[in-house]
């Protein structure tokens, strides 16, 4: 029959208050810090791999190029299965969808690339891939 009345004052309360209170604080604070740090770092990497992209795609371009250049001048120099391959990877090129990264098939399209320059290499004989630019380890410890 000892009951508490209602307006009895918890004298608790504040402490438990007072860690929620800072427990929400410090969450807003470190979500907002962290929105601001994820999308720079978001860009970031988006910048480098679309550079890595680019710079793969322009290099079969330019193998491409050569290829095309020398079929102009000598119809004959490949057989015509290798000109049908080149033209192949001229049209994979063309459809590589630069202005939209987002889409889906980019994947698979540049897998499809990179096997139709391998078949290409391999029906000249010529030991030709892409290497990738040449990175030292100090600066892939400097890019983390």
């Amino acid at each position: 029959m000892d009951q508490k009345p209602k307006d009895d004052f918890d004298f608790l309360e504040p402490s438990v208050l007072l860690d929620e209170t800072h427990y929400q604080t410090g969450f807003k604070n470190g979500y907002s810090e962290g929105l601001v740090s994820g999308k720079e770092e978001g860009r970031q990497v988006g910048l480098k791999n679309g550079f890595r992209v680019g710079e793969e795609l322009g290099f079969y371009q330019g193998c491409l190029d050569v290829w095309t250049s020398v079929v102009s001048i000598d119809q004959d120099a490949f057989s015509a299965r290798v000109r049908k391959n080149i033209e192949q990877l001229a049209a994979l090129l063309r459809s590589y969808p630069l202005s939209n990264p987002e889409d889906e098939q980019v994947q698979d399209i540049m897998e499809k690339i990179r096997l139709k320059f391998r078949i290409i290499t391999a029906s000249l004989g010529a030991k030709l891939e892409y290497q990738g630019r040449p990175t030292s380890s100090k600066q892939d410890v400097e890019d983390l």
